[in-house]
């Protein structure tokens, strides 16, 4: 049996908006006055016997969170005007005793305590109540975990049927009962106004009264099927009614699944039919609503049920080919839950906020249901694939761009993420990860809160629009990895719900997917239990499915770790090695490689280093963790700046499979770390934007050559410096517990050539990576380095003779070091072109600080190569400062040159653009002051570039 409200098409129902509500009979929720207005002063009442006893038996002090549902709100989520923060524990918010288990709270005139607008019309309270001073607080709600709602009501004449009692939901759902045929149930109504009232079941009249504000009637169940009651109200002029459908059937009948269905929706040849197929071990039964139903409980659309017990199924015929129909199950009379299996949802609190533009024709939520609804269209409209088939980069030279849609982009979509994969070109990366895109719960998000497997995310476009954006980038040779979360999933998830206990507010200790609680020392959400065969099954499927419809090339797996079941209770525990743990892992690597042997699959893993590499030697890449020392070094902290931990051969392990990143997601930005918390030395200042984005350079310089894929963070290639805990509101480093909020989108960087240099650095440093004589060094190749001081070196060997030396001064001051080329011979300063001599035995080397250097022993840049210089010692670096800065049309530049040199000083705008030479001429050795004019630029910020034959420098002006 199964209660709910349904719409009256010649019928008006009580509450215009559609809200519920009940309480004279003894229910969950109770109010006084039985009609609230909202100016009315409102007592509110829980019984925490009911619902899902979340607060039964609690002795504490108990606490409440309101909200206003008003004329501004977009859904029932949507509460406007909350004046306590949840899980504190405010005086004010405190509610009362009322009894064993019952607690009340009262709000004096709503409109004030709410602070309504002018114009502001309230139609609910949303109340729950709670736990104080906590996070995961206790919180007694709805049977199912959804909220409570008390309607508020106007002076109209107004009806409510309050026997058979219902739930306080947004829109209201009747307790259910167990009835069956011949059981005699009673049904009583109230009015606010005294007034004509009759009571109606299937149509006929069961009771009627005159001047009365209550009715009461006794109906009998004599055929099962829908039972419609109806109240009726008449004051003289108006008519008001209430209606509910009590819907009432045996269990699900039972029949073998057919031949070949599996899981979720199957579409029959013809397009004229589907058949549903819900796993739901010792369920009793199930049935649909939806489109096809009129959202109505029907005895022909109950599910069969497999002799089993595991399975229930139902055929759907008449089906129009190409439309889209929506649809819930409900089990067991009282679950309601989309398709775990869908591949659309609607989402009545998130649609609204989603834009014509990033999704044309998005199908209405249907009016009058709650909770995510699926959808199902035979005859889909499909995608034409253009880029054949994909070549896919080798794993070990992958160059990664990892981003967030929603913060890389101010459309959010995929059309527009299409449009940048030429400046994707431009920075030379192969491969996209996207962070998690399938349905999450709301809008603007990371995507880690995932809610469903199968289903993109409207927020970013229709699926047909991510077919695109994959399609063309393997037409510009760039591979596509998602991002996808195994371990948990938040909100309404329906494998969750099917199984829910809603008292503790998690899943059910019977659930065949999660486990009530997670085993090991840490996670997040609701945890999957990765032992059970019904989430192994699952998740085969999931990971199947986007790699076979979406031609995606591989995986990240978040927190990978947690994919166990082993029971831990601190990090060394839960990271030791775990044979069940790597089981676990190679099972979903299996099912990935059935269907496509060469998918990237890339963990986020952090545990021993023994199952680390046990995963990496089964061809699995794993992240690194050395992003804390590249901050540390951009920031010339050296304590803790030794980079070993990027090199998987350091770690002892056979494959270059180690994924080295200086930032991800999850980190702290290093230009805004170097520009807050640089060290400083005379004139050299890391906290100058100029020097921490010339130490980016040199960070990339020793991430980017060292063998092995590698990942680039959005915008790192720009030097972005808002921190990962910068908010709108509280600006730089605000509160990191919403880091998760939307960040500035800067593709303004572009036009700073400080920033360009950066975007050039990087390009160069990957084109260098594929260069044809050089990749087999930067998949494979044999590193040799000292990354402890100041001074930092690598030199890589490949079997072919191609080399590489890369030196750098992480310092603030000047330093010398000793360097030992892989040969003697001619080198070549790949990102300066100029050619050298090296001795092959050990040389001193002297660099400023952040000056790097990456030298090649092939001439990959055809530059000439005479006269050849010798590598430059620390008596060929320059000094240079200009003063006044600002300055008001003619500035003076000092130097102090180490010997004779030819100079040149060019005078750029803040966009890069070249406005003229300042100076060019041959000096002496020693200190020089060139009073120069600026005679062709506006007022603003500029560069001066000061090149000699051997070096140069970069320092920012302002012009007055």
């Amino acid at each position: 049996l199964v209660l709910h409200l349904t719409a009256m098409k010649r019928l008006l129902l009580l509450l215009g908006a559609a809200l519920t509500g009940t309480s004279v009979f003894a229910q969950l929720l109770t109010w006084s006055p039985a009609f609230p207005k909202e100016t009315d002063n409102i007592t509110i009442t829980v019984d925490a016997t009911k619902g899902n006893t979340g607060l039964l038996g609690y002795t504490g002090n108990v606490y409440v969170h309101v909200g206003a549902i008003t004329s501004l709100s977009t859904g029932p989520s949507n509460w406007l005007h909350v004046p306590f923060t949840w899980g504190s524990s405010e005086v004010a918010a405190l509610a009362v005793p009322a009894g064993p288990n019952k607690w009340s709270f009262t709000i004096n005139n709503p409109k004030t305590f709410f602070n309504l607008a002018a114009g502001e019309q309230l139609k609910a309270i949303a109340v729950l109540f709670r736990t104080g001073g906590c996070t995961s607080c206790q919180a007694q709600r709805n049977a199912d975990g959804s909220d409570m709602y008390v309607p508020i009501y106007t002076t109209a004449l107004a009806v409510r049927i309050d026997q058979p009692p219902s739930q306080p939901k947004y829109v209201r759902v009747p307790e259910p009962q167990n009835w069956s045929v011949g059981t005699v149930f009673t049904v009583k109504a109230y009015a606010n106004k005294v007034s004509t009232m009759k009571l109606y079941h299937n149509g006929t009249q069961i009771a009627s009264g005159s001047t009365v504000d209550s009715l009461v009637a006794n109906a009998t169940i004599t055929a099962m099927g829908n039972q419609q009651i109806i109240a009726e109200a008449f004051d003289g002029s108006t008519t008001r009614y209430d209606t509910i459908s009590i819907f009432v059937s045996a269990g699900s009948p039972v029949a073998a699944l057919p031949t070949g269905a599996k899981d979720g929706i199957n579409y029959e040849p013809g397009d004229t039919s589907a058949i549903l197929v819900l796993r739901a071990p010792n369920k009793n039964k199930a049935l649909i609503i939806g489109d096809f139903n009129n959202w109505t409980q029907d005895l022909n659309y109950i599910m069969n049920k497999t002799p089993d017990g595991k399975y229930f199924w139902i055929r759907l015929r008449s089906l129009t080919p190409g439309t889209e129909y929506a649809y819930q199950y409900i089990v067991d009379d009282t679950i309601k839950i989309a398709d775990p299996f869908t591949e659309k949802i609607l989402d009545q609190g998130n649609d609204p906020f989603i834009s014509a533009a990033t999704y044309p024709g998005l199908k209405p939520y249907p009016s009058g249901q709650s909770g995510i609804v699926s959808v199902l269209q035979t005859a889909m409209p499909s995608y034409s694939w253009s880029s054949g088939s994909f070549n896919r980069p080798d794993k070990r030279s992958l160059v990664i761009y990892e981003l967030l849609l929603r913060d890389f982009i101010n459309a959010h979509d995929w059309k527009t993420l299409k449009d940048t994969l030429s400046y994707l070109k431009r920075l030379g990366v192969n491969a996209v990860e996207i962070m998690p895109f399938n349905e999450f719960e709301g809008n603007s998000s990371w995507g880690y809160n995932s809610m469903l497997y199968f289903a993109p995310d409207k927020y970013y476009g229709p699926k047909n629009t991510l077919k695109e954006f994959i399609d063309s980038c393997h037409k510009n040779g760039i591979a596509v990895i998602m991002d996808i979360v195994l371990n948990h999933t938040f909100g309404p998830s329906p494998l969750a719900r099917l199984y829910w206990n809603s008292s503790a507010n998690r899943p059910a200790s019977n659930n065949p997917w999660y486990n009530a609680v997670q085993p090991h020392a840490f996670g997040f959400g609701d945890d999957f239990n990765h032992e059970s065969i019904h989430t192994k099954e699952f998740f085969n499927r999931v990971l199947q499915h986007w790699i076979t419809e979406y031609k995606i090339d591989g995986y990240r797996f978040d927190f990978s770790k947690g994919l166990t079941q082993k029971v831990s209770t601190n990090d060394a525990n839960f990271s030791a090695y775990d044979a069940s743990r790597i089981a676990n892992i190679m099972g979903y690597a299996n099912a990935i490689k059935a269907v496509d042997p060469n998918s990237y699959i890339i963990l986020e893993h952090f545990a021993d280093n023994t199952e680390e590499k046990a995963l990496a030697d089964s061809g699995l890449l794993l992240w690194s963790t050395v992003w804390t020392q590249y901050q540390e070094a951009a920031r010339g902290a050296l304590g803790n700046s030794n980079f070993d931990g990027g090199i998987y051969s350091v770690k002892g392990w056979t494959n270059p499979h180690l994924v080295t990143f200086m930032e991800s997601h999850d980190e702290e930005r290093i230009t805004y770390k170097a520009i807050k918390d640089g060290n400083s030395s005379g004139n050299y200042n890391i906290r100058d934007t100029a020097t921490a984005l010339k130490r980016m350079e040199m960070n990339a310089a020793f991430m980017l050559t060292i063998p092995g894929p590698k990942m680039i963070w959005q915008f790192g290639e720009l030097g972005y410096d808002y921190s990962r805990c910068y908010l709108s509101t509280n600006g730089e480093g605000g509160d990191c517990d919403k880091k998760l909020e939307p960040k500035p989108i800067r593709w303004d960087y572009q036009n700073d050539i400080r920033r360009k240099a950066v975007f050039t650095t990087y390009s160069k440093l990957n084109a260098l990576r594929f260069h044809p004589l050089y990749k087999n060094a930067f998949m494979s190749g044999i590193v040799n380095r000292d990354l402890g001081g100041a001074i930092k070196w690598i030199t890589v060997n490949s079997g072919d003779t191609s080399r590489l030396l890369v030196v750098g001064n992480f310092g603030v001051t000047g330093q010398t070091g000793n360097v030992t080329f892989p040969a003697a011979g001619t080198w070549y300063d790949y990102l300066n072109n100029v050619a050298y001599t090296a001795t092959g035995n050990a040389e001193i080397i002297g660099l400023q600080p952040g000056e790097f250097k990456v030298y090649v022993n092939r001439n990959v840049n055809n530059i000439a190569t005479t006269p050849v210089i010798n590598v430059p010692a620390a008596g060929n670096i320059f000094y240079a400062r200009a003063y006044p800065n600002p300055a008001s049309g003619r500035i003076n530049l000092e130097l102090d040159l180490p010997k004779s040199n030819t100079v040149t000083v060019d005078l750029y705008n803040s966009t890069g653009q070249h406005i003229s030479t300042l100076y060019k001429g041959f000096l002496v050795k020693g200190g020089h002051t060139l009073n120069l004019r600026n005679q062709h630029g506006a007022k603003g910020q500029y560069f001066i570039s000061i090149n000699t034959t051997t070096t140069s420098q970069t320092l920012q002006v302002t012009f007055q």
